[in-house]
């Protein structure tokens, strides 16, 4: 299908990608704006670890080679290629969860190839930026499969984004196109009509945010309130705690908004003092790490202390780095009775997870810093970070995926693949399991809290709860 008659079937479907004329008129500028920005690809440098699939023998590199190109049928496979897509936040107020995603994910990508790849291919990630912005996000998908022919995509970011993106990709279901790994928790992509495109692999914000209430109801929080990123991510975790404490007969106290985009030196006060006035005596957070960490900042410049909690998505240590820096500035600390939930491990270096392990080992080895057109030169890169965690093994269950699927891999079969990893120990602690049925690869969620500049596991809620 052409980019230009499928930009104007989205503009004329009843999916609810984009409404009235102000969503027409942005399709229609999508398709006659210039092509996005070329899209940038990750490669491959020699080395090895343990814990990774053996390198391919002879036969599997003779399968691959160009006289036998007839096994690469499905888009997005060549003689020596696998292409996997990718739209993320590299660039801007929200730089480091797109940077930190593709770091993590590549640090595996690069060690498997320079064992060989799969069946002789190397995997490559085309990755584009969109500023965590819906609108560039549906055209880079389209470019990623139209004109890039990946081979499914992965590593979105964001819920304002991937679910203005599901639609188009619910589009290319008749290609088998699949999104394996998403960096949100929100339901859509977890539901009918989208959920059998998508593959899971994180635990969801309801799950998150259900979690956080449920520690903190049992730990003597009453009055919860709220503050969110006001759009389908700030509703999707509003959801959960509002859930979590209809199990008590509760209701969430009061609530408070912020636009997408906000800055660390945002005013958050008008915020910070309706939810103070209200006398909550917790407050969840649902936003990118800026912003919340403008609001804990604000709340605190208040002499407001109540406990903050955030759950996995903000990006954890960007977002303590600002608020140490600050607090050095100022003289003050920014860090007590903050709780983030997250969705994978510690990943801290006494760790006894042989998944933590490798993780650390390749991060450390492969230093990587996202190529140079879509790097961000005011943001720094995190040694480790939940973020790149979670890319990593996301990273992981796609080749677990290629692996399966065999030496000439169809979007298909790799799908038959995915759902058949009844359980995979990938070394977290937990199995990661898919099925016909099952989708979302993991459940567990983790809590942590700053020691000085680490995010550790909280051992002691009410030492968080009361000072």
């Amino acid at each position: 299908m052409k980019r230009r008659d499928f930009l104007k079937y989205l503009g004329t479907a009843t999916s609810g990608l984009l409404l009235g004329a102000r969503g027409r008129a942005a399709l229609a500028a999508a398709a006659a704006a210039p092509a996005p920005s070329p899209p940038v690809s990750g490669g491959a440098t020699p080395g090895a670890a343990a814990g990774l699939p053996a390198a391919a023998g002879a036969s599997a590199v003779a399968a691959a080679a160009p006289g036998t190109a007839a096994l690469d049928a499905s888009p997005g496979v060549a003689a020596g290629v696998i292409r996997i897509g990718m739209s993320a936040a590299f660039q801007g107020t929200n730089a480091g969860l797109g940077t930190e995603y593709y770091r993590g994910s590549q640090a595996y990508y690069q060690e498997v190839n320079a064992r060989g790849g799969i069946a002789g291919r190397r995997i490559e990630v085309v990755a584009l930026d969109d500023h965590y912005d819906p609108i560039p996000t549906i055209r880079n998908t389209i470019q990623l499969v139209e004109k890039d022919r990946v081979f499914c995509l992965s590593n979105y970011v964001g819920t304002p984004t991937l679910t203005r993106a599901l639609p188009v990709i619910k589009r290319y279901a008749g290609d088998d196109l699949l999104l394996v790994g998403d960096l949100t928790g929100a339901q859509p992509q977890r539901e009918p009509p989208y959920a059998s495109q998508v593959f899971n692999i994180r635990a969801s914000y309801r799950q998150e945010m259900m979690a956080l209430v449920e520690r903190l109801w049992t730990a003597g929080v009453r009055r919860f309130g709220v503050f969110y990123q006001i759009d389908a991510y700030g509703r999707s975790g509003t959801d959960g705690v509002a859930r979590g404490l209809a199990r008590h007969g509760a209701r969430i106290a009061a609530e408070a908004t912020y636009r997408r985009g906000a800055a660390f030196d945002a005013d958050m006060s008008v915020a910070a003092k309706h939810l103070r006035d209200a006398s909550v005596e917790a407050v969840l957070c649902t936003g990118a790490y800026q912003a919340c960490g403008a609001f804990v900042r604000t709340a605190r410049d208040l002499g407001w202390t109540v406990p903050i909690s955030n759950v996995s998505f903000v990006g954890s240590e960007s977002m303590s780095r600002l608020l140490l820096e600050h607090g050095r500035k100022t003289g003050r600390d920014y860090t007590a009775r903050l709780v983030n939930s997250q969705v994978v491990p510690s990943y801290a270096p006494d760790s006894t997870l042989p998944g933590v392990h490798l993780y650390r080992s390749l991060m450390e080895k492969w230093q990587l810093e996202v190529p140079a057109p879509l790097r961000d030169p005011k943001y720094r890169v995190e040694p480790y970070s939940f973020i790149s965690f979670e890319g990593f093994i996301n990273a992981r269950v796609i080749v677990e995926g290629l692996r399966r699927a065999g030496p000439a891999p169809s979007r298909r079969s790799f799908k038959a693949a995915l759902e058949s990893i009844g359980q995979l120990d990938l070394g977290i602690g937990a199995p990661l399991a898919f099925g016909p049925d099952r989708h979302q690869g993991l459940d567990e969620v983790y809590f942590t809290r700053l020691a000085g500049d680490a995010w550790v596991p909280v051992d002691d809620w009410s030492a968080v709860i009361h000072v």
